[in-house]
């Protein structure tokens, strides 16, 4: 049997894509509002792919040298800091006080929001968030800046690629779980979660403040 090494293209891509995914797959308001929106069918494609097109822009700039800037400006980290606090904390509570009316949690009765709404709520998840700089600017930039200059492309797509099949994916797996979320209890439980989180990740942010 004869081994053939990987060639360095290939290993780099690699670890692009192990790297990016281990900061991307977490619990955070982004992903939750991705499975919410989702379940509830609403414009999940379209959001999955704004999700992407962030993350891929955001790897590329920090890439380019903007995650140095940011983790050098006190004043960017900190507009990033309360804003991503005050969003946070009225989105939860906005899914914790629909948590408590069980008769808008069906699917089929939901309320359908409009797609600029969920996109800039899309939006908002995603920028107004602190820890989506550090993860994708400045974190993934430090560990792509010790790749050799000519591989670099090669980590940039392999963290852009997946961003693109995690958001993808977690928009394509919520249907499985659509037979669970016919019963209100799961949309109240999942709307208590989201909620909480949200919430957590705000006094996270004011705790680091």
């Amino acid at each position: 049997m004869i081994f053939i090494p990987a060639s360095p293209e290939w290993l780099t891509l690699s670890k692009g894509m192990l790297t990016g995914g281990s900061l991307i797959i977490a619990i955070g308001a982004q992903n939750a509002y991705v499975l919410a929106q989702g379940l509830r069918q609403q414009y999940h494609w379209m959001i999955a792919a704004l999700c992407a097109l962030i993350d891929l822009s955001l790897i590329c700039v920090g890439m380019l040298g903007l995650g140095a800037l940011l983790n050098q400006s006190d004043l960017l980290m900190a507009i990033a800091r309360w804003g991503g606090i005050a969003f946070l904390l009225v989105y939860g509570a906005q899914s914790l006080r629909a948590a408590l009316k069980p008769g808008t949690l069906e699917a089929s009765t939901d309320t359908v929001i409009s797609r600029k709404a969920a996109l800039m709520t899309t939006l908002a998840v995603s920028l107004l968030n602190p820890h989506v700089y550090l993860d994708t600017v400045v974190l993934l930039s430090s560990v792509g800046s010790q790749v050799a200059v000519e591989l670099r492309p090669w980590f940039t797509l392999g963290a852009v690629s997946a961003s693109i099949i995690w958001f993808f994916s977690l928009s394509l797996g919520a249907r499985w779980l659509a037979p669970l979320f016919r019963k209100p209890a799961a949309w109240q439980v999942l709307d208590c979660v989201v909620g909480l989180v949200m919430w957590s990740i705000a006094w996270s942010l004011f705790q680091a403040a």
